[in-house]
């Protein structure tokens, strides 16, 4: 069983958390996994395939908590009012929405979006410790 380890502890932003994706799954590749929700989506996929071929998969993800509160609201305004920074290379209209909901209590912060695409890959177990 493949068992990969998230250091919460070292998590402070969304860059430190793909920093600790790329270490844990990109270790045997060329290329390293860029700040994406889809990306990271995509290579869950990868490992989704990898478990099909009998070979389970775990994540622990310790000090989860820290990652929570390091990926929570103000880490998301940020990277949602950069993202608005590039009018060309985003949906304007959505971003916007989602920081407003954010901002009013009801949009999901980024820690919360990562759970719901590791949700969304039921073969891979996360452990939240």
């Amino acid at each position: 069983m493949k068992q990969y380890r998230i250091d919460g502890a070292e998590v402070h932003g969304i860059s430190d958390l793909y920093e600790q994706f790329n270490r844990e799954l990109m270790a045997d590749e060329h290329w390293r996994l860029g700040q994406s929700l889809d990306g990271f989506n995509d290579i869950l996929y990868r490992v989704d395939g990898e478990i099909r071929e009998g070979d389970p998969a775990t994540f622990v993800w310790i000090d989860h908590a820290h990652s929570r509160d390091a990926l929570g609201f103000e880490e998301t305004q940020r990277w949602l009012a950069n993202k608005l920074s590039q009018p060309n290379s985003f949906n304007q209209q959505r971003i916007q929405s989602d920081l407003d909901e954010l901002r009013n209590g009801l949009g999901k912060t980024y820690f919360e979006l990562i759970l719901e695409i590791f949700a969304d890959h039921p073969l891979i177990e996360l452990q939240l410790r």
